[in-house]
């Protein structure tokens, strides 16, 4: 995953908030998740497919995913789609307050000009 700049620097814990928020109102698979957080972030972050599957796999062995294979809506072949489990959601709900929290924590500086 990259940030805008292409340095790919991101704070610890960013792609994986960016995921489990990607998936909070319905199940995604992949394609899909980069579509998403690409949006939603308005290019700013950008997910490469051998960044995204690791952390998607890791996300699904901590128990915080779950995957699902499903038809494709374009007649393709099948598709893995991710949904939020109940831990998975617990976890984005703290995430969010802390990345809210960090975020808070940084404005005096943001706005320092």
């Amino acid at each position: 995953m990259q940030d805008r700049d292409g340095s790919g620097k991101l704070l610890r814990g960013t792609l994986e908030f960016l995921l489990l928020a990607s998936l909070e109102h319905a199940p995604l698979y992949g394609l899909r998740i980069i579509q998403e957080v690409h949006a939603r972030t308005e290019g700013h972050f950008q997910f490469k497919e051998g960044t995204l599957y690791p952390a998607l796999h890791r996300l699904e062995r901590q128990g915080l995913i779950q995957a699902e294979i499903q038809p494709s809506d374009t007649g393709g072949p099948p598709r893995k789609y991710y949904h939020l489990t109940t831990e998975g959601r617990t976890a984005l709900h703290q995430q969010r307050d802390e990345q809210r929290a960090h975020a808070r924590a940084l404005r005096p500086y943001l706005e320092w000009a």
